[in-house]
């Protein structure tokens, strides 16, 4: 099977449940073995969800976060074993310094970052400033454009095809190959309705605490101005109002607007 799909250029990644308690490890290496034995590059794991979304209370996160932690603990010694990397991505659920201290702790050449794009700026880090963090453990990468604008409540968030959002795509696919090339990229390119991200509101800010999962004024102050300053090429996408056809039409087209421009300008 390897062989078969190396031959092709093609490689797949599995989402192995992860292991919460030390009686859910026996299943978690028959997944790993399972992943194996397909061709599996690696394994990919979301572990969160929309942190601003998911919790009303910080204790509700910290929870959330511990729980994580245990998880990949119990996870690493069968992947060390089997010699099966893992790639954790920022899934909107911690800050780019959360998540990087936290694998620095775990100190293991089998977990790094499945690093997304563009997921952080939910979390009012710059794209620059997740790059700089994240971007030295990518084992892959979601590879996105994002389009912003602000509205009442915040801002909006939304995947657009490569080359119409405000990433500099190129930079970050050249920086990340010249580090390390064998990292895997992938497309995600998203067609759905704009996210909201609500940074003006009491919710938003209900799972950030000043000495444990902090969030400066001034990392705010910066992805305001971030959005200001790349307003829309374009309209961002907006699919609701579409029948069940037009949504699939416009996610083709949007996917090979990216593939096309991945070709031409990204060598991917």
């Amino acid at each position: 099977m390897r062989q078969k799909l190396d031959s092709y250029g093609m490689w797949i990644v599995f989402n192995v449940a992860m292991p919460r308690r030390p009686e859910d490890v026996e299943a978690f290496e028959a997944g790993v073995k399972n992943a194996q034995e397909a061709g599996a590059k690696l394994l990919h794991a979301a572990m969160t969800q929309r942190r601003y979304e998911q919790f009303d209370a910080f204790d509700a996160f910290k929870k959330s976060f511990e729980q994580n932690q245990a998880s990949v603990a119990l996870a690493e010694p069968v992947l060390r074993k089997h010699r099966m990397r893992l790639a954790i991505e920022n899934h909107k659920g911690w800050r780019a310094a959360e998540q990087a201290a936290w694998l620095k702790r775990v100190g293991s050449e089998y977990v790094g970052v499945c690093y997304d794009f563009g997921n952080n700026l939910s979390l009012c880090e710059t794209p620059d400033e997740t790059f700089k963090l994240l971007s030295p453990m990518a084992m892959m990468c979601h590879v996105k454009d994002m389009g912003v604008q602000p509205y009442e409540d915040g801002f909006l968030l939304s995947e657009v095809p490569f080359g119409e959002g405000s990433l500099d795509l190129q930079k970050m696919v050249e920086s990340i190959r010249a580090r390390d090339p064998g990292v895997l990229f992938g497309l995600e390119m998203i067609t759905r309705e704009p996210l909201k991200i609500p940074i003006f509101t009491d919710k938003y800010w209900a799972t950030f605490d000043n000495s444990y999962s902090p969030l400066p004024g001034r990392d705010v102050a910066k992805v305001v101005k971030f959005v200001h300053d790349h307003p829309p090429s374009k309209p961002l996408p907006r699919i609701s109002q579409l029948s069940t056809e037009e949504k699939l039409k416009a996610e083709d087209k949007y996917n090979q607007m990216c593939i096309d421009y991945a070709r031409q300008h990204l060598n991917l």
